[in-house]
C-alpha cells in the first residue's frame, strides 16, 4: 500500500519541487548568474546573515527533508535499490537542476544545495531500508 501511494505521489511532488526551485517564493529572474561553489562556507555565511535561527533551520533543514522522498526511488526503479546507483543518479540530476537555475538566472547554483539534497536522499534511502526490513509486509 505504501509503495502504491509513493508511485502515485512522487511525480506531482517532483513537479512541485521543481516549481519551488524555479518559480516559488516570489522568485524572479536575476540580473546576473550567481554561483556558490564554496561548500559549507556559503551555508555558514547564510546562517550568520539570517534574520533568525528558525529561518536558517527551515531553509537548511528544508533542503534535506524536501529531498528525502527521492531515497525511495528504488520502489519505482529497481536498480536504484542500491545506494551507489541512487546517489550517482540523484547527484547527476540535481546538478543539472542547479545548472538550469544558474543558466536561467532563476536561482543560484549552490554546491551546498547539492550536498544537503543528497544527504536528504541518503536519509530517505536509510528510512526505506528500515521500513522494508522492519515492516516489509506494510511497504508492499
Amino acid at each position: 500500500m505504501l509503495k502504491k501511494f509513493y508511485k502515485i505521489s512522487i511525480v506531482p511532488y517532483t513537479l512541485f519541487l521543481l516549481y519551488l526551485m524555479f518559480f516559488g517564493m516570489g522568485r524572479k529572474q536575476m540580473d546576473e548568474n550567481l554561483l556558490t561553489v564554496a561548500p559549507i562556507v556559503s551555508t555558514i555565511n547564510f546562517i550568520k546573515g539570517c534574520i533568525s535561527w528558525k529561518d536558517a533551520c527551515m531553509i537548511v533543514g528544508g533542503n534535506i527533508v524536501m529531498f528525502m522522498p527521492f531515497g525511495f526511488l528504488g520502489w519505482l526503479f529497481p536498480r536504484l535499490n542500491y545506494l551507489k546507483d541512487l546517489l550517482f543518479a540523484f547527484v547527476s540530476v540535481i546538478t543539472i537542476a542547479e545548472a538550469l537555475q544558474y543558466f536561467s538566472r532563476l536561482g543560484i547554483f549552490e554546491v551546498d544545495d547539492i550536498i544537503l539534497n543528497t544527504f536528504g536522499v541518503f536519509l530517505g534511502f536509510s528510512i526505506k531500508k528500515y521500513i522494508e526490513g522492519r515492516f516489509g509486509h506494510f511497504a508492499k
